[in-house]
């Protein structure tokens, strides 16, 4: 095949959307696929030109003032759609669309070229988070403008279907996501960077992830009259600073890549998730495969990776209570932790990329076989909306 992959984060970055664009390429450049990706640039020209054997192409962007590491593209649908027309792509692959995931969705329909669309980001309900609830609804109109053209839409978990559904998207698949199960490992538990840790013999619980509203880290700070317990916060982001001053007994070990992420992972007690925007949460299934119970809110992804009672905790959404009392019921309870733990690597260990990749070219195939859904409205309208978007 001939794929175009849009997506709207890219490396440098490090996120859910990145990861899973990487998986994606290194699985097409196994089958000897043709990609192009386009993403939008860093500001700094550190975006790489070719990645597992795809060309990438950078488009100008400009930083989120709020989060300067989300970068958000400029410009219209003509670049777009010239960078398409050139590489003649069966398919389009729009990796978590928004801003540019919008132009490339014009810009492909405009050519005659199918698109999936991958839902990975709930976008409309960060708005509250950033103090913006009246934008909730214009931003699930732009979620749905993109998705109703779409050939297929992917969602990674049984929740955002509902929610896609909610909003009256059709053509909905689920694709889930896999799991490096030999870098996040049981195996990689670090017994000296534990007693570094915790020099007092505590339980390390830890949250992995972006320090942002939207993760609502600061919910950890129910955790206070949790005894014998110390959080260790992985991950950065623009409320770092606040939540050094929300929760001042917590080690912040900032960003961490590779085999010292697995490492620290398998060396935490309990991992615990509190945001409730999750589309699906890779990190819980990281920490699911590091033999690492989880306590998450009972809300979105976490919903269909944690087993309740069984390889972790769900907890009803804002009862902070809750939260703390199956945290105290894991971290003092040796042989229930372990027994979680094992039952949660047995049930993440054999999702393998390998197989989830392949399923996504089986979308692939079939997009290209159903071709363009018909125009949701009269082409007339969309041309005038788009001009009054981009």
């Amino acid at each position: 095949m001939r794929i175009a992959i849009v997506a709207e984060s890219f490396l440098p970055q490090t996120n859910g959307v990145v990861t899973s664009v990487l998986h994606v390429l290194q699985h097409l450049e196994r089958r000897g696929d043709d990609v192009l990706v386009i993403v939008p640039d860093s500001g700094t020209g550190e975006v790489p030109t070719e990645v597992h054997g795809a060309e990438v192409v950078a488009v100008p962007s400009w930083s989120l003032p709020m989060y300067p590491d989300v970068r958000v593209a400029t410009g219209g649908v003509v670049r777009i759609q010239r960078l398409l027309q050139e590489f003649r792509p069966d398919v389009v692959h729009l990796a978590s669309p928004f801003v540019l995931g919008w132009r490339a969705t014009l810009a492909a329909r405009e050519l005659g070229v199918p698109t999936v669309a991958i839902y990975q980001t709930d976008v409309p309900a960060y708005a509250a988070e950033y103090g913006m609830p009246w934008a909730e609804r214009l931003l699930w109109r732009r979620v749905c403008d993109i998705h109703d053209r779409a050939a297929l839409t992917l969602a990674p978990s049984t929740s955002a279907v509902a929610a896609l559904e909610g909003q009256g998207v059709q053509r909905i698949r689920i694709w889930r996501r896999g799991v490096d199960s030999t870098r996040f490992s049981p195996s990689h538990r670090d017994e000296a960077l534990r007693r570094e840790l915790a020099p007092n013999g505590e339980k390390l619980v830890g949250f992995v992830g972006r320090l942002a509203p939207e993760k609502q880290v600061t919910d950890l700070a129910a955790l206070a009259g949790v005894p014998g317990i110390r959080l260790v916060i992985v991950g950065d982001g623009p409320d770092r600073e606040k939540l050094a001053a929300a929760l001042p007994g917590a080690h912040f070990t900032g960003m961490l890549h590779g085999d010292e992420l697995g490492r620290h992972v398998a060396s935490l007690d309990v991992m615990v998730h509190p945001g409730e925007t999750e589309t699906f949460c890779q990190v819980v299934q990281e920490g699911l495969a590091s033999g690492v119970p989880v306590v998450a809110v009972a809300k979105g992804g976490p919903l269909d990776l944690v087993d309740h009672s069984r390889t972790g905790w769900l907890y009803p959404a804002g009862d902070l209570t809750a939260f703390a009392g199956f945290v105290r019921d894991l971290t003092g309870d040796e042989s229930k932790r372990r027994a979680f733990g094992t039952a949660a690597r047995r049930a993440v260990q054999d999702r393998r990329w390998s197989s989830i990749c392949g399923e996504l070219v089986g979308h692939y195939a079939a997009a290209i076989d159903a071709g363009q859904p018909a125009e949701p409205f009269p082409l007339g309208l969309l041309r005038k909306r788009a001009r009054s978007r981009v």
